[in-house]
């Protein structure tokens, strides 16, 4: 037998893992991120799991009181001529800051009811115990 002082490290397979690593690691933070519009969600102590088959549409209210619907600021008037052509069965998620004031919850809230739009849930976030 040729015995041989160890002269190198054969450092492909090293950077094979580290690059499929970095993969994994980018793909799943990017499901991490709940949306655009930054909003800290109150707390509740339960949270249902219904869910709609039909696309989910999601008005954001963040701290300083602005309701954004498709990423888009507007008032509640222009909401609500946004929302008047769409179908009535639609599923809203209603994301609000938890330092926003309630007046501007309830006016959006209020603009759904009168559209006719039943179909609406408020995200929260869950307490751990």
């Amino acid at each position: 037998m040729d015995e041989r002082p160890f002269e190198h490290m054969n450092m492909v397979p090293f950077i094979d893992i580290m690059l499929v690593l970095l993969v994994i690691v980018l793909t799943t933070s990017s499901f991490i991120a709940s949306g655009r519009i930054p909003v800290h969600l109150p707390q509740a102590s339960a949270q249902r799991s219904e869910r709609d088959p039909r696309e989910t549409r999601t008005i954001d209210i963040d701290a300083a009181g602005t309701a954004h619907f498709e990423g888009r600021p507007l008032s509640v008037e222009a909401l609500k001529a946004q929302l008047a052509p769409m179908d009535k069965a639609t599923p809203f998620l209603l994301r609000a800051d938890r330092t926003v004031q309630l007046q501007r919850f309830v006016d959006v809230a209020d603009a759904l009811k009168q559209l006719g739009i039943s179909k609406v849930a408020v995200q929260t976030q869950s307490t751990r115990p």
